[in-house]
């Protein structure tokens, strides 16, 4: 199964400003895997350590963590010679040991001709929660998250698919009515799926919606589990579960802008603002603020207090609402009142995996931009749509007073552009 990280891996690799690598990621989005065989493909052997599987690891870091003392250590423990630039050094869930975290450090001052890729799920909650001595400015770090739809269709050998994508995107012509037909049933499977690579594995070995579902939930359960382990205080376990299981609540209304309301009567930001920052933390949502004005940096003029809420992948959003599958797959009218959010969340997920910060807009209850991204300098509205139905009365009210170069329209239409705007169908927002 191919992944785009691999080749940010490869970079990595021969940068001549490399330093130890941190790769972090929600649970299960491939992360050992990868690293594993990106070890195994471009080095002469793979020292992997794990800190949860092996519980007294972390006693190693105990009494020494210079490079000098630990490498003849890890070498021993892992039965491996370790040689400089042809063995790559995997710390795997290292969020449990503070001193492995600290070490990097060390290695990238006094021992950076050494190759070292620590990942972990839960390390942005680690450090948050923990008086950790986190390697600011000695480390690079990487975000995986799950599979695109790009690395999606390229699981299902849509390759040739994807070069008529990518051609029509590039020269705003249509794609073949046959090809688009082709390439919106694989965006409606993707969206019942995901991009978890086990459910993608499974679904490819199986065709059966049902398996899927199984590792879908056993990955919703492992979530639920994490949250009772990494959190001391049970209220706040409590409040955690509450606003992540009220997240599909929130994506089913016009107006998909989070309401604490919509938690509980009488819900207040004070008492749910760090089960949010946990799960933005985890990785197992993102939080889309609104901006204040469109200037660059956009950054500058978020509003702290209103911001949208969306989870890392489409297809646990659907096992998380016990969606049936035939429902999304034939989007029958049952779904009409999720199918708003349902777009939105996976437009999102899509322009973060394409590495943009996404923010939106509105002007007073009169119009709403979806999505403002920067791209290539420029301030870019984007306006997704569920179906073919494209009036955008706001994007009209937007364009109207802040021009933009032009705009981009999500939708289930054709590739086209017209009046300024870029008409993008829903299985091309990989190519953003």
């Amino acid at each position: 199964m191919f992944r785009k990280i691999n080749l940010a891996l490869l970079e990595w690799k021969n940068s001549k400003y490399r330093k130890p690598l941190i790769l972090q990621g929600a649970r299960q989005v491939g992360k050992t895997y990868s690293i594993l065989e990106f070890g195994n493909k471009h080095y002469d052997n793979v020292a992997y350590f794990n800190f949860q599987t092996t519980t007294k690891l972390c006693n190693a870091f105990d009494e020494d963590i210079t490079p000098n003392y630990l490498i003849p250590l890890l070498s021993r423990l892992s039965g491996k010679s370790i040689s400089k630039e042809k063995t790559l050094i995997i710390f795997d869930e290292i969020q449990l040991c503070e001193r492995a975290l600290t070490s990097l450090k060390y290695f990238c001052e006094e021992a950076n001709d050494y190759h070292i890729i620590a990942a972990g799920s839960l390390l942005g909650i680690a450090v948050n929660r923990k008086s950790f001595s986190f390697p600011v400015g000695k480390v690079d770090c990487l975000t995986m998250f799950p599979l695109d739809l790009e690395e999606f269709m390229m699981a299902f050998s849509e390759n040739d698919l994807i070069k008529q994508i990518r051609h029509s995107f590039d020269t705003n012509q249509p794609i073949t009515n046959y090809l688009h037909d082709t390439a919106m049933d694989l965006y409606r499977k993707y969206l019942v799926i995901g991009g978890m690579p086990e459910a993608v594995a499974r679904f490819v070995e199986t065709k059966d919606y049902n398996q899927v579902r199984y590792v879908q939930d056993s990955i919703l359960m492992g979530y639920l589990d994490d949250m009772s382990k990494y959190q001391n205080a049970k209220s706040e376990i409590q409040k955690t579960r509450l606003t992540y299981n009220n997240l599909t609540v929130q994506l089913s209304r016009k107006n998909t802008r989070f309401l604490y309301k919509l938690i509980k009567t009488g819900a207040r930001a004070s008492e749910f603002e760090n089960a949010i920052e946990w799960l933005t933390l985890a990785n197992i949502v993102s939080r889309v603020y609104k901006i204040e004005q469109v200037k660059k940096p956009l950054e500058n003029y978020r509003d702290i207090d209103s911001f949208k809420i969306y989870l890392s992948d489409v297809g646990l959003l659907c096992a998380k609402k016990e969606i049936i599958p035939d429902d999304v797959l034939y989007m029958t009218e049952e779904l009409n009142d999720f199918k708003g959010g349902m777009a939105e969340n996976f437009v999102n997920s899509q322009l973060i995996m394409n590495n943009y910060t996404t923010y939106y807009w509105e002007s007073g209850n009169s119009a709403e931009i979806d999505f403002i991204i920067q791209k290539n300098g420029k301030l870019i509205p984007i306006e997704v749509k569920s179906a073919d139905n494209t009036k955008a009365k706001s994007l009209k009210v937007y364009m109207q007073s802040y021009k933009p170069s032009y705009a981009i329209k999500i939708s289930s239409k054709n590739f086209s552009f017209e009046d300024n705007v870029k008409n993008v169908p829903l299985y091309a927002c990989f190519c953003i």
